[in-house]
């Protein structure tokens, strides 16, 4: 089970309609391919989204790193050695997405070796999830019908709703109208991407009080101390951290010094072995986690979906699994399915799928 080879592989993949939110806007899946082989010649698999504007990583970024610095680090090593892995890693200041992918390719790597799936090395609670999906801007009418189409579809009833624009009215309509389309029975909860401010965020706290959110996410920047601790103090739903506590230390810090009360756990920048800290931190502090989405595509979701099924705290919420539908494509041999509102962890070892390598050779860029 030792580590021979790691690497990096660009590809981009388009998205039939771009996802727009505060912080930016994705309409292009530009993504590396991570894998880890062993000298059994088993090859493990993940995913690294970029996100320059909130973690500062780009394609060109993450693929420099491996090749420069983690995967001369890595090389030589077992998958087993994980701690030692994340110890050399983390000589390098930053790079989330890269070290958590070096990190679900060791564990999918494992899995195969071992012919178990992931979820059940990881803890085994569940093989399902229910599936939340995540509405970008658009107008009232659009998005609702969207997660109309989305319920008719797939069964989904479960909503994030991307809001943060000014004025504030806007987004006000659209909870409204998503609301008004889907009835009570359906859960929706808002995320804001930094993109109000704490006096804006509660004012729209006060106009949709009556349309029954389970929670909001991230309403106003983490560096509006003050500002965010009254928010916190006197939201009366779980106001959820997500790209403001992106290390167990951050979740920490968010959680006892007041600026949330929920945390969102995303495999992409945490990847299963920090995921797994971040999980029982909360759960040792009684705080509710859900298992958010970084964009990703059916390899991300897949591991986010062991993740999600291995934890009974994490299993609990509806996990945001389903905005690769908006792409026009993927790099998997079989595509992953929701019906009836549900996500299923596949039986095989590991995490379960196969790239085709038609298909990498098509949209990687590194040719």
């Amino acid at each position: 089970m030792q580590i021979v080879a790691v690497r990096a592989i660009p590809f981009a993949i388009p998205y039939r309609k771009p996802l727009h939110f505060a912080s930016g806007s994705i309409d292009v899946a530009d993504n590396v391919l991570v894998e880890v082989e062993t000298n059994d010649g088993i090859v493990g698999f993940a995913e690294a989204p970029p996100r320059p504007y909130t973690y500062g990583e780009t394609q060109v970024s993450i693929v420099g790193v491996i090749n420069s610095l983690f995967a001369p680090a890595v090389v030589g090593e077992s998958v087993l050695a994980r701690e030692r892995v994340r110890a050399k890693l983390a000589r390098t200041v930053g790079n989330p997405t890269a070290k958590s992918a070096i990190d679900m390719a060791m564990w999918d790597a494992w899995g195969k070796t071992i012919g178990q799936p992931v979820h059940q090395l990881l803890g085994g609670y569940t093989n399902h999830l229910r599936v939340s999906h995540m509405l970008g801007f658009d107008d009232p009418a659009a998005m609702a019908e969207e997660a109309l189409r989305m319920r008719d579809e797939f069964g989904i009833m479960s909503f994030k709703v991307k809001v943060g624009r000014v004025p504030i009215d806007r987004d006000i309509a659209v909870c409204r109208a998503i609301r008004e389309a889907l009835g009570n029975e359906a859960e929706m909860y808002l995320d804001g991407n930094r993109g109000w401010s704490a006096s804006q965020a509660a004012r729209s706290l006060r106009e949709l009080a009556d349309v029954n959110l389970s929670r909001v996410e991230e309403l106003c920047p983490a560096d509006d101390v003050i500002g965010r601790r009254w928010l916190v103090q006197q939201s009366p739903i779980p106001f959820v951290a997500d790209e403001s506590a992106t290390t167990p230390a951050d979740v920490t810090r968010e959680l006892l010094s007041g600026a949330a009360t929920a945390i969102s756990i995303k495999t992409a920048r945490t990847g299963f072995s920090d995921s797994l800290r971040v999980a029982h931190l909360a759960e040792g502090l009684g705080v509710e986690t859900a298992i958010g989405n970084q964009i990703d595509g059916q390899i991300g979701t897949a591991c986010s979906l062991a993740f999600g099924a291995s934890q009974r705290t994490t299993a609990k919420q509806a996990a945001e699994l389903s905005n690769y539908l908006d792409m026009a494509d993927d790099l998997l041999t079989e595509p992953l399915e929701i019906a009836d509102g549900l996500m299923t962890v596949r039986p095989e070892p590991g995490l379960g799928i196969a790239i085709d390598p038609k298909k990498l050779e098509y949209y990687r860029k590194d040719r």
